[in-house]
C-alpha cells in the first residue's frame, strides 16, 4: 500500500476524521488511542479532526459527561478543528440535534428500497433460529424483506409495531483496510440490520455513517472491536450515495489492534487503569500518557520508545500500525511518564504540581508567595525521583506542615540506638554557618561518621527520619538547607524526646 492508497486519491489537506465518543462518564484508554491516532493522522497531513457526540442513547448519556469529553481531550492537548464549541460548516456535532436529518433520511432508504419495515417480534425471530440447522449463519433471516406492499400497509394501518432494517445485498462486502490489508465478509454473515428502533429512534447502524457521509469524513480510524460493524455501515454508505445524498465516496477505513489488560483479555472499563480519569488524578503528564498510548500499536523508531505528540505527528504512517493486539503494560506506562517529567524543565513541573500541593492541603490556592518559593526550590530535588506528579505530594509534605504536625512513620521513627546520633545532628546544625547544604553535609559527616565512627547508613537515617518522617525522602541535606534550622533541630530534639519517653516507659 502506497501514499496515495492511503489518501485515497484526495489532496492531504483534505483529510477529515472524527472522534466520536459517547457521553457516558469517564473516558476509556482506548478510545483515547483512538482520538490519539486520528488527531495525529489529520494533523501529519494538515487535515481536519472533527469531534462528534454520539449522544442518541439517552439511556446511558449523563449530563456531566459531556463536560468530562471536551476536559478531557483538552487536557490532553487533542483539540478539535470543528465540533462542539467550535462549530464548522457541517453542524450541528451534537447527535441529539440532527434527529431531523435522520428522520428525513429514512423515508428515502425506505422509498428506494434500501431499507424495509420488518414486523417480526424478538419471540418469532428467535424461534425461526432456533429451527435452523446446525451450523447454518445466525442473525436475521430477512423474513419481512419482501413483504407485498398491500401486507405492509395492512399491518401498519392496524398499528403493528415494526423496525426498520438495511436491505443487504448477495455479493461478499469487500474493503481495504489500512492496517489488516483487505477484508472481505460474505453476505451470510451480514443480515439484514436495523437502523431504527421500533419507537422511532435511529440507531447507530444509521447515524454513524449518514454523519460521515454528511461531514464528508475520508477516513475512520477505530479499534479493532468494531470492526464487524464495518460492513453494516458500507452499505448505508452505497445507499446514500446512490440516493445523491453523499460525496460518492466512502470512507477508507483503518483498524487499529485491540488493546490488552490482565490476563491477555481485553482492556475493559471495570479494569484499574482503564480510565483516563485515574492517570489525570494520579499525576501522569498529558505528554507522557499519549506518548505511552501511541506505542499500543506504533513506534516512532526500533530504538526509541519516548518521544513528543510534535515528533510523532512528523514520523506518523498508519501503514506502520501494527494490527497484533497491544497488551497494555502499567509500569512501562509509568516509566514513559517518568521520562516525560524528568525531561520538562523545573518551572514547568513547578507549575504542575501546585494542584496537588493545593488539594493536599499543603499551600493555599493560589500558593502564597513563601509556599511557590518553596516548592520551587524543592522540585529539583525530586523531579529524577518521582513517577508521577501525585509522588511529590508525599515526598515533600515535610516541607509544608508545621513541626507539631509532622507524623514520623513508625516503622522508621529512631530506637534509642540513635540518640547519640540524634545529638550530635543537633549540635552541628546549631553551629553550621551559612545553613546550606554544603555547609551541612560537612558538618553532619564530620561529626556523625569521622567523630562517631558510623557508616553513612546509620549515620543519616536517624537525621531523615526525625526531619522528614519517612524512610526515603529527597536528598537530606538539600532538605535540612530548605526546612531551615530552626524547624530542623524542633524535629530533631522531638524526635529525641520521644525516645526518652519510650525509654521511660519501658518501650525502648
Amino acid at each position: 500500500m502506497n501514499e496515495e492508497d492511503v489518501l485515497g486519491g484526495i489532496a492531504p489537506e483534505q483529510v477529515r476524521v472524527r472522534f466520536p465518543p459517547s457521553p457516558t462518564g469517564n473516558l476509556h484508554v482506548g478510545n483515547v488511542r483512538s482520538a490519539l491516532f486520528n488527531w495525529v493522522f489529520a494533523r501529519h497531513y494538515g487535515g481536519t479532526f472533527v469531534l462528534r457526540i454520539e449522544d442518541t442513547d439517552a439511556a446511558r448519556n449523563l449530563d456531566a459527561a459531556y463536560d468530562v469529553v471536551y476536559d478531557s481531550l483538552n487536557w490532553l492537548g487533542l483539540t478539535w478543528d470543528e465540533g462542539p464549541g467550535v462549530g464548522g460548516p457541517y453542524g450541528p456535532y451534537l447527535q441529539t440535534e440532527r434527529l431531523d436529518t435522520y428522520a428525513e433520511i429514512v423515508p428515502k432508504l425506505l422509498d428506494a428500497g434500501h431499507a424495509y419495515r420488518c414486523f417480526c417480534t424478538r419471540e418469532e425471530i428467535e424461534a425461526r433460529e432456533a429451527a435452523r440447522p446446525q451450523g447454518a449463519p445466525s442473525g436475521y433471516d430477512g423474513f419481512c424483506r419482501d413483504l407485498p406492499a398491500e401486507t405492509v400497509a395492512e399491518k401498519q394501518a392496524a398499528g403493528t409495531p415494526f423496525v426498520v432494517r438495511m436491505r443487504v445485498g448477495e455479493d461478499p462486502i469487500t474493503f481495504a483496510d489500512l492496517v489488516r490489508g483487505e477484508v472481505t465478509f460474505e453476505p451470510a454473515h451480514v443480515p439484514d440490520f436495523v437502523i431504527v428502533r421500533s419507537n422511532g429512534e435511529p440507531l447507530y447502524t444509521l447515524v454513524n455513517p449518514v454523519d460521515d457521509s454528511l461531514m464528508k469524513i475520508t477516513h475512520v480510524l477505530r479499534g479493532e472491536d468494531l470492526l464487524p460493524s464495518t460492513p453494516r455501515q458500507i452499505v448505508v454508505y452505497r445507499a446514500l450515495n446512490a440516493l445523491g445524498m453523499g460525496d460518492g465516496s466512502i470512507p477508507i477505513f483503518g483498524h487499529l489492534p485491540t488493546v490488552l489488560g490482565e490476563g491477555n483479555r481485553r482492556l475493559s472499563k471495570r479494569d484499574k487503569g482503564s480510565g483516563l480519569a485515574e492517570y489525570m488524578e494520579r499525576g501522569y503528564l498529558p505528554q507522557g500518557l499519549l506518548n505511552y498510548l501511541a506505542l499500543l500499536g506504533w513506534a516512532i523508531a526500533d530504538d526509541r520508545d519516548v518521544f513528543t505528540l510534535d515528533e510523532m505527528v512528523d514520523a506518523f504512517d498508519i501503514r506502520r500500525v501494527n494490527a497484533n493486539p497491544a497488551r497494555f503494560d502499567p509500569k512501562k506506562c509509568e516509566a514513559i511518564n517518568a521520562s516525560h517529567i524528568r525531561s520538562i524543565s523545573a518551572d514547568e513541573l513547578t507549575e504542575r504540581l501546585v494542584p496537588f500541593f493545593v488539594a493536599a492541603g499543603l499551600v493555599s490556592d493560589p500558593p502564597l508567595p513563601d509556599e511557590a518559593a518553596k516548592l520551587a526550590a524543592a522540585t529539583p530535588l525530586v523531579q529524577e525521583r518521582i513517577q508521577t506528579l501525585s509522588e511529590a505530594v508525599d515526598m515533600l509534605a515535610f516541607l509544608f506542615v508545621t513541626d507539631e504536625k509532622l507524623t514520623v512513620d513508625p516503622a522508621v521513627a529512631p530506637g534509642a540506638d540513635a540518640a547519640p546520633v540524634l545529638s550530635a545532628a543537633a549540635d552541628a546544625l546549631a553551629q553550621v554557618e551559612p545553613f546550606a547544604h554544603t555547609e551541612i553535609e560537612a558538618a553532619l559527616r564530620q561529626a556523625l561518621i569521622a567523630d562517631l565512627g558510623l557508616k553513612p547508613k546509620f549515620a543519616f537515617s536517624p537525621v531523615r527520619a526525625a526531619v522528614t518522617g519517612k524512610r526515603i525522602s529527597p536528598p537530606l541535606f538539600e532538605s535540612l538547607e530548605l526546612l531551615g534550622r530552626t524547624s530542623a533541630l524542633a524535629r530533631i530534639a522531638a524526635a529525641a524526646a520521644s525516645i526518652d519517653g519510650a525509654a521511660v516507659r519501658g518501650d525502648a
